[in-house]
Formats: C-alpha cells, sequence, structure tokens
C-alpha cells in the first residue's frame, strides 16, 4: 500500500488469478494474435491471397472485448484492491465478453468472404486458431454458469 496515497501500488502476480481466470487470459491472448494471421485464403494460377480475421468489420468487437477482457485481467493480478469498480462483478464480465467472442468467432468462421456457396476460398491457420482460442477462452467461465443454471 502506498502511504502518500491510500492506493495499492502494482505488482503482477497471476497466483491472484484462479484456474478459470488463467486459461481465459491465455486463450483470450491467443484469439487476440489470431485475429492478425491469415483467416481466409484464395488459390488462383500464379499464387494466392489471404485476409486477417478482421475482414469482417463485426471482429473489431472481438479485438476490443479481447482487450477488455486483458486489462481486467492484468489489472486483477496487478493490484491487491482494484483500483476502479465495475458495474458488475468480475466473473459475469469475463462470462459475458467471452461468450460474446465466441458467438462472433464462430460468426466469422462460418461466414467465409464470398458467401457459402463460393468455391476456392478456403480457411486459413488463423481462423483454426481463432475458434479454438474462443472456445478455450469461454468454457471454463461457461460450463459452471451452465451447472449452476440448471440446478
Amino acid at each position: 500500500m502506498n502511504a502518500e496515497s491510500g492506493k495499492s501500488s502494482f505488482s503482477f502476480d497471476m497466483k491472484r488469478w484462479s484456474p478459470a481466470e488463467r486459461t481465459t487470459a491465455i486463450a483470450t491472448l491467443v484469439l487476440f494474435i489470431s485475429l492478425y494471421l491469415p483467416w481466409y485464403t484464395y488459390s488462383f494460377g500464379l499464387g494466392s491471397v489471404s485476409v486477417n480475421g478482421l475482414w469482417h468489420g463485426w471482429m473489431y468487437l472481438v479485438f476490443l472485448l479481447c482487450l477488455v477482457i486483458l486489462v481486467y485481467l492484468v489489472s486483477r493480478a496487478g493490484f491487491s484492491e482494484m483500483p476502479f469498480k465495475l458495474p458488475i462483478a468480475g466473473e459475469q464480465l469475463l462470462l459475458v465478453a467471452s461468450v460474446a467472442n465466441l458467438v462472433l468467432t464462430v460468426l466469422a468462421f462460418i461466414d467465409k468472404p464470398g458467401g457459402v456457396g463460393f468455391s476456392g476460398i478456403g480457411w486459413g491457420f488463423g481462423a483454426f486458431v481463432g475458434l479454438i482460442a474462443a472456445v478455450i477462452a469461454a468454457l471454463p467461465l461457461g460450463m459452471p454458469a451452465l451447472r449452476a443454471r440448471r440446478k
């Protein structure tokens, strides 16, 4: 605790994260990075072209949600007492943001450029990495919520 300001100082410690938060943090970082990898590829006679995960405009929302998740988790790991108050519980924030990321990522995976019937466009490495990361980020938070809802 800083005696002058009355606020705790920043000291990053991943031990402050629960196992679910740790998994969500790593998977969200991987999802964030995957947005810059090739998601869609098109091969033609002389070569091929690719576009990244931000080709769909709505994937910028995934970009922003990834930043929100990562900033929140870094803050949780860095401060013993959060320097700001959230309008909802941290677990709810992570759950809503990670499930929204999952839904938008699945939509982007399914909606290839040119539509479903257009041949020649395939998925790139980034699409698979992003989809797997979005699922992994949402699972440790979503499964307990689903179990609690069933009871």
